[in-house]
């Protein structure tokens, strides 16, 4: 989740996923052990601190800027864990440490989706009792405008598109805002207030999944603003907006309009919740030792600054933990950006690229994770290891073999690209750094170019035209997987048909019909183990382009802050479980 996108992707069957997504699971049922004493990793299966003692302030703090916090158009990894404080979708993963956090629950709706029409439609009934902020009730309809709005990609360019790729749309269908009177019947039908009917093109088992994305989150026509939505979220969760700066800071209050009794997941215990934007990133991993932060919310963990005092203090190591999470850093080589739409040109890049320096920018092997050599991590079925573009016997790089590739491309002496990194997330600049010192080995001039993290895929890395005109070769960039499967993974970003001009795309660099067709052909799979292979081959076929650097299957070391209560890990998101914490701090 943590950046992704989709687009249509044709023919399609009743697709037997043996995914979690069809049961569901009560709160904490695997969590019979809490913990109270701290130790390193204690909150990776246990529930660190319990408490359902409620009050107190949680001070949370983000080294950059949202994407957006409008729930139809976010999409990062810790924004969707962050979203469900002030936003309910249809379903949700399970709140809860361990294997439990990658099953799915009913959130606003009563149970897990009834599909029917050999999984080509889904039926959810909604609860009774449900609120906005204002006290207006909530209903089918707003679920159905909400999810009818997030498809205007050229309003909401971040958000993600899997409800385009499946629902039954009209033709011509442009959102609510440009193609208002449009009639939607054939995608999603309201045939009462509390249920709601999405119509599929095409056949999918698992669209719980899809369902429990924000953008399910219902949005109340009448007080949409379209783009500055983002800042005037209505709520449908525990807390509500105050004093929403944007760039700046906001605060979570009560929303004293949410009904417990309608929410068996959220215990909201604190009584506010304040973030603050655009810390810097090494000076919120002091704060967050110190105690004046006690979340940093981005939660992929501490920079390399701070990685060392940590794990070598007993006590400091205590309070922390280091989720694998289903992540991959990587680098996007755009094959449109001269002279790389040469295969040899980017063979070179490869070839060259430093592993150790680029595993030891991010944390080194116990906070940064395991050097990558293909897209899917170990866990996703599918995976299978391989190396096409080995990097020397000590994992620096193979001068020789990129000086070759050079010479083969027409370029023995090198050449002058960009690169680009999100400015507050230092892993990246160092990252960076490491590939320039790297590729100046081979003879190829890296200039690093900084840009904001909340705009970064909407006008600059995501963005086809912009990368074109600068120069910009090659941008870092990250996935966590929607959910945990070769299609949650890959999809987003190897399909071309993803790829938007106008920005906000998370496939920035993979553009290979062969790849979509073997998308399309995953889909129709009805075998799980056939089509587990088929997710394998595809990785292997992208790998051939040279068009992804993998660098790291992704691990972080995250701080317990001081007086946290309720912390513990869900693994659908590779953080601490935003909705289930609590504070014994004033």
């Amino acid at each position: 989740m943590k950046r992704r996108v989709l687009s249509v992707v044709a023919i399609g069957a009743v697709l037997a996923l043996g995914l979690a997504a069809c049961k569901g699971t009560s709160p904490n049922t695997n969590n019979t052990t809490n913990a109270s004493t701290p130790a390193y990793n204690i909150a990776m299966t246990k529930v660190f601190n319990p408490s359902d003692v409620k009050g107190g302030v949680l001070k949370m703090a983000n080294s950059g800027d949202w994407d957006t916090l409008d729930p139809g158009e976010t999409y990062y990894a810790y924004s969707w864990n962050f979203a469900r404080l002030y936003a309910r979708s249809l379903v949700m993963f399970n709140p809860v440490p361990g294997d439990g956090s990658q099953t799915m629950v009913p959130d606003l709706a009563t149970s897990l989706g009834v599909p029917s029409d050999g999984a080509k439609t889904f039926t959810y009934h909604l609860k009774p009792n449900l609120k906005f902020d204002d006290g207006t009730p909530i209903t089918s309809k707003d679920v159905k405008y909400a999810v009818l709005r997030s498809t205007d990609k050229e309003t909401f360019p971040n958000g993600p598109a899997y409800f385009e790729q499946f629902l039954n749309l009209p033709e011509g269908y442009k959102g609510p805002y440009k193609t208002p009177n449009m009639n939607t019947d054939s995608a999603i039908t309201t045939p009462d207030d509390l249920t709601i009917v999405f119509h599929l093109k095409t056949a999918y088992a698992g669209f719980d999944y899809l369902a429990q994305m924000p953008q399910t989150a219902p949005v109340p026509q009448a007080k949409d603003t379209g783009a500055k939505y983002r800042d005037t979220v209505v709520s449908s969760g525990p807390y509500k907006f105050s004093n929403l700066q944007p760039g700046k800071s906001f605060k979570l209050v009560r929303n004293t309009n949410w009904d417990p009794a309608t929410d068996q997941y959220r215990k909201a215990l604190p009584e506010e919740i304040d973030v603050a934007l655009k810390v810097d990133a090494n000076d919120l991993d002091n704060q967050l030792q110190a105690g004046t932060i006690q979340v940093d919310v981005v939660g992929t963990g501490v920079q390399a600054a701070a990685v060392a005092g940590i794990l070598n203090d007993p006590a400091k190591k205590a309070n922390a933990d280091n989720p694998t999470s289903l992540r991959l850093w990587y680098l996007s080589i755009d094959p449109q950006v001269k002279p790389l739409d040469n295969i040899e040109c980017r063979k070179a890049i490869m070839y060259a690229a430093d592993r150790v320096a680029n595993q030891k920018a991010y944390g080194g092997e116990v906070a940064g994770g395991q050097i990558a050599t293909t897209m899917l991590p170990p866990q996703i079925p599918g995976h299978k290891d391989f190396d096409l573009y080995p990097a020397g016997a000590d994992n620096h790089g193979d001068v020789d073999k990129a000086k070759a590739a050079l010479t083969a491309c027409g370029k023995p002496t090198g050449f002058d690209l960009n690169m680009a990194y999100r400015t507050e997330r230092p892993k990246e600049k160092a990252a960076a750094e490491a590939m320039q010192q790297a590729l100046a080995k081979v003879g190829i001039k890296l200039t690093l170019q900084g840009y904001a993290q909340g705009d970064y895929f909407a006008q600059y890395a995501g963005n086809p035209p912009f990368m074109r005109a600068h120069n910009i070769g090659i941008a870092t960039n990250g996935w966590l997987a929607d959910w945990s499967d070769g299609f949650g993974f890959l999809s987003q970003i190897v399909d071309s048909r993803v790829i938007r001009e106008t920005g906000g795309s998370s496939n920035i660099s993979v553009r290979i019909p062969e790849v979509d067709a073997m998308l399309d052909a995953a889909l129709a799979e009805t075998d799980v183990a056939k089509r587990n292979i088929i997710w394998g081959n595809i990785d292997q076929r992208v790998m051939q382009e040279a068009v992804i650097l993998p660098v790291i299957f992704a691990k972080g070391l995250i701080v317990r802050g001081k007086g946290l209560t309720n912390v513990f890990v869900n693994q659908a998101y590779g953080m601490y479980d935003y909705i289930a914490l609590g504070t014994s701090a004033s």
